[in-house]
């Protein structure tokens, strides 16, 4: 049986010293480089929208992107190779965009009505969006629930399978040979 030991070669740089403070065991450097562009994004975002903070929202300047880069740089639970921060990111990408189905192993582009719908996606949330005083922008951005199965797809196909017989050859001669003598009466 194999095993994957990638994870346990994970060595990660770490920032000792910054501006000449000593930082003691030291940073993960990808974290401190994270979390440095998120200040700068949301803080320079807020200056140029709000101007400069007072003593009650300087909180609403920092935190945010604090919490996200410690929170969004520890090692996800589910996958262990991934940063929380992606796991967040493809799951908002997944709800707002969504994907764009593989068919036939890629040999064919899936056309838009094979996609799944918006309101499919946010499943039970968007009932819950709906009945929100914003229902009607919701509504018509999650689409309405007539709206959720595709054009040319119908109702799911329930399938009731049976319990399986084995014919043997005897069986299956039979079969062929009737269909057989009725193919050569039909060409007659």
């Amino acid at each position: 049986m194999g095993r994957t030991y990638t994870r346990h070669f994970d060595l990660e740089t770490r920032q000792h010293e910054l501006l000449g403070f000593d930082l003691g065991e030291g940073a993960p450097r990808r974290a401190l480089i994270l979390g440095l562009v998120l200040y700068a994004l949301w803080t320079g975002t807020l200056l140029l929208l709000f101007g400069l903070p007072s003593k009650i929202t300087f909180t609403l300047y920092a935190l945010p992107p604090l919490f996200v880069a410690v929170y969004g740089t520890q090692r996800s639970q589910a996958i262990d190779r991934r940063w929380n921060i992606t796991r967040w990111s493809i799951g908002v990408r997944y709800l707002v965009l969504g994907h764009r189905p593989i068919i036939g192993a890629g040999r064919r582009a899936a056309t838009r009505s094979e996609w799944i719908s918006r309101r499919a996606r946010w499943s039970g949330k968007a009932e819950l969006l709906a009945e929100s005083p914003l229902g009607p922008l919701v509504e018509r951005w999650l689409g309405t629930k007539e709206e959720s199965t595709p054009p040319g797809a119908g109702a799911p196909i329930q399938l009731a399978a049976r319990r399986p017989r084995l014919y043997g050859p005897d069986a299956v001669g039979k079969a062929y040979g009737r269909k057989a003598i009725q193919q050569r009466k039909g060409e007659k």
